[in-house]
């Protein structure tokens, strides 16, 4: 197992939602959610009390999260919520004298106003820092940074290898998760708004390359990399790939966990127990079987740079 280095920084199976993609899921693991009401002899605070202390009375914190693999997705046989984010958070709450995680699955493109409406605490789901977002909610340093990725149909018919090459190729279409960053990727580097065809979860982008609904699906590399590994039919990963280049610059994603603007002391916690965990033995062994590596290490970048673009 590699030792992890860092100077400085920072979780599929499906849940069964019922009528609501907003229904809570229960993390059956060592976090679990059984036991979030206080008891008797721990009296939640009064209604001032920030949201950090509202988790450590109660015992629990709630989180989104959009349940795709690796980052964060709800495993059916364990019934833990699990993936690079969950794992993660459950060092960082058990530091911060939090109990246990409850998730909340919801669609991606829902996460933000999830949060901004208190449906929960705060987002784990490797959501990419982008300065759009920063406008919006509050970004714990990064935990990771990745590359895209293309899925395409076994051969890669249209030879489709970068965003340029699909913005370039008249009749080639591009599939993205609703919310997710490729869709600004597809923006910014020339794909018409009418080749882009939005889908609410990987799963389903990756049918509509299966069905020739999109000639390819555009997500993060550990994304393309965990579909493959689960036996998709008919789907190869586009290779060679370029990532994208915006103002001048490869891009390069770092995903982070979300707060609500006023939770600074959370966020804040967040990032104190992150500096001391990021890079460590026990970090590489939580995070190694999502398939993150040293390579994937945040290095520099904190979430004020990236917030700055």
């Amino acid at each position: 197992m590699p030792v992890f280095r860092l100077h400085r920084s920072l979780i599929g199976a499906a849940c069964l939602a019922g009528a609501s993609l907003l229904t809570a899921c229960s993390d059956g693991g060592s976090n679990s959610s059984s036991g979030s009401a206080a008891s008797p002899d721990n009296a939640p605070p009064a209604a001032s009390a920030t949201t950090l202390e509202r988790a450590k009375s109660s015992g629990t914190l709630r989180v989104g999260y959009a349940n795709e693999a690796p980052f964060a997705y709800m495993d059916s046989a364990s019934g833990r919520l699990t993936g690079e984010a969950p794992e993660i958070l459950r060092h960082v709450t058990n530091e911060l004298g939090i109990a246990n995680i409850e998730g909340v699955l919801t669609e991606f493109g829902s996460l933000i106003p999830g949060l901004q409406a208190g449906r929960f605490d705060a987002i784990a789901a490797g959501m990419y820092i982008t300065p759009e977002r920063c406008q919006q909610v509050l970004f714990s340093n990064p935990t990771y940074g990745i590359g895209s990725a293309f899925l395409v149909a076994e051969g890669n018919p249209k030879g489709l290898h970068s965003f340029n090459d699909v913005a370039e190729h008249d009749d080639a279409s591009l599939g993205v998760v609703v919310g997710a960053i490729e869709a600004d990727y597809a923006r910014q580097t020339g794909v018409p708004a009418e080749r882009v065809v939005v889908f609410p979860d990987a799963a389903s982008a990756l049918a509509g390359v299966q069905a020739g609904r999109v000639d390819a699906y555009a997500a993060t590399a550990l994304t393309a990399s965990d579909l493959l590994r689960k036996g998709t039919n008919g789907v190869e990963r586009a290779e060679p790939f370029t990532d994208p280049e915006i103002d001048g610059k490869s891009v390069r994603g770092h995903g982070a966990f979300a707060f609500r603007p006023a939770d600074t002391e959370l966020r804040d916690a967040f990032n104190e127990v992150l500096a001391g965990y990021l890079g460590t033995p026990e970090h590489a062994q939580a995070v190694e079987p999502f398939g993150f590596t040293a390579a994937e290490l945040p290095g520099e970048a904190t979430a004020a740079l990236l917030c700055e673009g």
